[in-house]
């Protein structure tokens, strides 16, 4: 059972839903190493050294520094650093809701579930009925652990008994790079390519993402390596992939591209032996065995080419008589 990380409030026009945010992901299963002293094999622990001085400074004799130029800090104590952080209020202030497609993804953060406390359910599921039904996803301001953060809520299918809302935490507008930024080329695409490109998609077109068909196959082949390092055995480094070709002629590789796709997808059960005519229903016979000849019919017969030489040499005769 989900165990709630905050406690929260919405705050819809003048009604107030209280809500118990749950984290929507959970800690990575992936594969960390630790830093050992190479000596003994004992872990090394992390100091702060101080360059100046070269001495190790213990955490009681640091403190908060901001740069505001070139090597110069002002410098801030604990009371000062706590008075310039944000209050919590715990409150998700809906600003406006937009249409859901108009929020790019680029802006998405972090995710957390919401749940209703006791009392809430049936706003709760007001909310989250009415943004399905609209398609739209509301905008908030939620102020947490000292920060204040720009949220989406948008109703999503899944949850026990229903509908229910998850809570995104969005970029400001100046974390995320414009793409303009990016250089992408000068290209014209052919009507012909465009086709053949969509032909490829339809072949591996799909209407739902299922995340349990992938796997995070590079930490399964590391974790298997640990294992068999634990055992005593030894590791080899695999063999390097090759590199893709380069795309010298894009239709060539669209129509390679297909070709292959329809060669897998070609059924591979059926032999030429057993593979019915066009024409028939039944498989075609197998052509009846010769029977093998006796040693005197062999003797007895004669060869074509044996019989032509025989009447030249009776032509030749008698042509000297």
């Amino acid at each position: 059972m989900a165990r709630a990380i905050s406690g929260g409030t919405i705050s819809f026009g003048l009604v107030s839903i209280p809500v118990q945010l749950y984290s929507a992901t959970q800690a990575s299963a992936g594969v960390s190493f630790n830093l050992l002293h190479a000596k003994c094999g004992t872990r090394v622990k992390q100091q702060y050294v101080c360059p100046l001085d070269n001495e190790i400074v213990p955490r009681d004799a640091m403190v908060k520094g901001y740069e505001f130029a070139k090597d110069q800090y002002v410098t801030f104590t604990t009371e000062e650093l706590k008075s310039m952080e944000e209050k919590a209020t715990q409150t998700i202030d809906i600003a406006q809701f937009v249409p859901i497609e108009r929020i790019d993804p680029v802006y998405y953060d972090k995710a957390y579930y919401l749940g209703p406390e006791k009392g809430g359910e049936k706003a709760y599921r007001l909310l989250a009925e009415v943004m399905k039904e609209t398609k739209r996803a509301a905008v908030a301001r939620y102020a947490a652990r000292g920060k204040q953060y720009i949220v989406m809520l948008r109703a999503a299918d899944g949850a026990q008994g229903g509908t229910g809302i998850v809570m995104q935490t969005l970029l400001y507008g100046d974390e995320v790079r414009s793409f303009s930024e990016i250089p992408v080329g000068d290209a014209t695409v052919r009507e012909g390519e465009l086709n053949l490109a969509k032909q490829l998609v339809d072949q591996i077109a799909t209407e739902t993402f299922n995340p349990g068909d992938y796997e995070d196959e590079v930490r399964k082949r590391i974790q298997a390596d640990i294992e068999r390092k634990v055992q005593g055995q030894e590791i080899a480094a695999p063999e390097p992939a090759a590199e893709p070709g380069r795309v010298i002629d894009l239709m060539e590789a669209l129509k390679a591209s297909l070709g292959a796709k329809n060669k897998n997808a070609a059924p591979t059960n059926q032999t030429a032996e057993n593979r019915t005519p066009a024409t028939g229903g039944v498989p075609a016979r197998k052509p009846a065995r010769r029977a093998a000849a006796s040693p005197n019919a062999a003797a007895d017969e004669t060869k074509p080419e044996a019989k032509g030489e025989a009447k030249g040499e009776v032509r030749r005769r008698a042509a000297k008589h």
